[in-house]
């Protein structure tokens, strides 16, 4: 396993449309496995392949508060069959926007079918925390990030301020 290097926002990487996975193999697991110690690493709860530079259609999560008992999740080539029409909000960040949270409000539950990390088909009914955790990767499989859903000033001002980080990083 290894700790892959997250990609920041603003790149256009993270803006492309992840494409679908022929298949589970040793490959995939690989970039599973480094996606999860990536994100374990990071101290988030949810990474999508792309924001490790690789356009698949792969996520991990563990929403486990317990640090002694981890419970990964790992999700290829998921898919939303239903949504619930009542909203819930959370407050999200991301390890691609760091250091910005906001509100977000997306449904409060969720069906999601997928390849689990075997390779295996799975059907998963998500709520709460998890089922946002899950809308929010899976938007990144469409080069979607959760500022896209605030207003066209807020997102504006906190590209500007990643966009100001990432020059000043450049020139130490």
């Amino acid at each position: 396993m290894a700790i892959r290097t997250i990609i920041t926002e603003p790149n256009k990487l993270l803006r492309q449309i992840s494409k679908p996975v022929n298949g589970v193999g040793k490959d995939e697991q690989k970039l599973m496995d480094d996606m999860l110690e990536t994100m374990y690493d990071a101290n988030g709860i949810g990474l999508a392949a792309i924001q490790v530079g690789v356009p698949k259609r792969i996520i991990v999560m563990d929403i486990s508060k317990d640090e002694t008992k981890k419970e990964p999740r790992y999700f290829v080539n998921p898919v939303i069959k239903n949504k619930d029409t009542e909203k819930a909000t959370y407050e999200e960040g991301c390890l691609s926007v760091p250091n910005q949270f906001a509100e977000i409000d997306r449904p409060c539950k969720c069906e999601v079918e997928y390849l689990d990390y075997h390779g295996e088909k799975k059907l998963l009914k998500a709520d709460g925390l998890l089922a946002t955790c899950i809308q929010h990767e899976m938007d990144h499989l469409e080069g979607i990030l959760f500022i896209d859903y605030l207003s066209k000033l807020k997102r504006s001002m906190i590209i500007k301020k990643l966009s100001k980080k990432k020059s000043t990083a450049a020139v130490l």
